[in-house]
């Protein structure tokens, strides 16, 4: 069994008592956005941002479709393979539940993960329910400071998603700069207009921009954006080998982490 330690969130050590984080006022991100917006690839580099901080962080992956923690590292890099599955499948979840499903990186001790395994889809474990949804939230709040919620772009039919995109502290939407991407999101947005969907907590984001995409193009198509996150041919290549903690070394990468730097320094003022 896992505990937490100072330091770091969990190991497989002596119980030490936690390393204290100052309150702040956001604690739980949500990243959503069109298919293909890069939302994975923002939510993984943001978590490994933090890590590299020193902060501790709960990365959860949403998605039941194509279950996203096969494709962000190699499996050698994870301590052990346990699923979110088990966890919505509980009656009530709890913070030991949470603790005994999460998975940790052999090579990043401030992170934890918590997504569905290979082969595994919305028929592997029973139906879950919005309450179920809103309590793994709640509790993920007592395992770390920071959680990054990975969310699937389809919400009509995906519940975590559409619970995690109300139930955080703030939201980070990202839209391509086409407009496949911005009716996607004009079809999914009225879903939430009847719940407690708060627009002032969200930060619009131009994503992937490519170098041809000029920045008045951009405005045009998108409106106001708060960050512009660019293009890397290294991230992509690190994605399609799914490899996305790995260190960004190469100079087309450089625009990529400053923006990521500037979402985290806005967001939790890390």
């Amino acid at each position: 069994m896992m505990n937490f330690i100072k330091g770091s969130i969990f190991t497989r050590g002596k119980t030490e008592p936690p390393n204290e984080e100052p309150e702040q006022d956001v604690q739980v991100l949500a990243v959503w956005g069109s298919p293909g917006s890069g939302k994975t690839t923002v939510s993984v580099r943001l978590a490994k941002h933090l890590a590299d901080q020193k902060k501790n962080v709960a990365l959860l992956l949403c998605d039941m479709t194509a279950p996203m923690l096969p494709c962000i590292c190699p499996p050698g890099d994870l301590e052990c393979e346990r699923s979110l599955g088990s966890i919505l499948a509980a009656t009530h979840v709890t913070d030991m539940l949470i603790r005994q499903n999460c998975i940790t990186h052999k090579k990043i001790s401030y992170l934890t993960v918590i997504g569905m395994l290979k082969g595994e889809n919305v028929f592997t474990y029973p139906p879950y329910t919005q309450e179920l949804a809103t309590e793994l939230i709640d509790h993920l709040r007592d395992i770390a400071p920071y959680i990054i919620i990975d969310c699937g772009s389809a919400i009509a039919h995906d519940i975590l998603s559409a619970v995690s995109l109300l139930e955080a502290d703030t939201v980070l939407r990202l839209v391509n700069c086409d407009l496949k991407s911005i009716s996607y999101l004009s079809s999914q947005l009225p879903l939430l207009k009847d719940q407690k969907w708060d627009s002032e907590k969200q930060y619009k984001v131009a994503s992937n921009v490519k170098s041809n995409q000029a920045g008045e193009h951009i405005e045009q198509v998108l409106g106001n954006v708060a960050f512009k996150i660019p293009h890397s041919d290294e991230l992509e290549n690190l994605a399609l080998c799914g490899d996305l903690f790995k260190d960004l070394a190469l100079k087309d990468s450089r625009g990529f982490r400053a923006e990521i730097a500037k979402i985290a320094k806005e967001v939790f003022n890390v």
